[in-house]
């Protein structure tokens, strides 16, 4: 195999690639920053919320350039790294700590870190259950268009976002905190959240990320391969 014919791969799929280091990134941080509540308006959410949108905008941008198959297996190893920081949170937390460490300082960092197996478990179930509707729903509503752009490429993103991350909210409040106290008001109050977000944030956020997917892609853009 030439140089030539071995870089190809990889200069027709740099969107595929670029998307994936940002997504497993985004896995990882959307539970460390679902900890702090802020306020949208009358709602309290947790802010973990932006990053999970941003899962929300890769696996539908990669959906839009590389087909579901390749969305679906973004979100399918997207447990890879959310596994992983799982475990390794674990072990730091059962490592003793350096008596230098102040103490005011090592419960705050086990405060933030240490969730119930409820919490921990709730949330790679909603990841995979909303991530995969999301993608599913995207891909039905595109009816075999190739579209790039525009306006349905936005309402699409919109609708399957909006759908997909009730469904989470539901999905992770209920395995969460069912039976701990009433969960009727955080359910509703996430859902309100995600939908507006999804409506005013996600629409051009996929238009931006796909617009830029074809950017990187375009052969013969900062040394990739022109074709033969």
């Amino acid at each position: 195999m030439t140089d030539r014919a071995a870089a190809t791969p990889f200069a027709a799929n740099r969107s595929l690639f670029a998307f994936a280091l940002i997504y497993g990134g985004m896995t990882v941080i959307a539970g460390v920053l679902a900890f702090k509540q802020i306020a949208l308006g009358p709602l309290a959410v947790e802010s973990g919320i932006f990053a999970f949108l941003m899962l929300v905008v890769l696996s539908s941008a990669i959906a839009q350039l590389h087909g579901r198959a390749a969305a679906d297996r973004l979100v399918l190893w997207g447990f890879a790294p959310l596994g992983l920081s799982i475990l390794l949170i674990l072990l730091v937390l059962g490592l003793p700590a350096s008596s230098e460490m102040p103490p005011e300082n090592l419960a705050a960092f086990e405060r933030v870190l240490s969730s119930t197996p409820r919490i921990m478990a709730a949330g790679p179930v909603a990841y995979g259950v909303s991530l995969l509707l999301n993608v599913w729903i995207f891909d039905r509503l595109r009816g075999g268009k190739a579209e790039s752009g525009g306006l349905w490429l936005m309402l699409r993103g919109a609708i399957a976002s909006a759908i997909s991350q009730a469904i989470d909210s539901v999905i992770f409040i209920t395995l969460a905190f069912y039976g701990t106290f009433p969960i009727a008001d955080l359910v509703l109050g996430q859902a309100l959240a995600k939908i507006a977000l999804s409506f005013i944030l996600v629409p051009p956020l996929i238009a931006g990320a796909v617009k830029f997917g074809h950017w990187l892609d375009r052969p013969g853009r900062n040394g990739g391969v022109e074709p033969a």
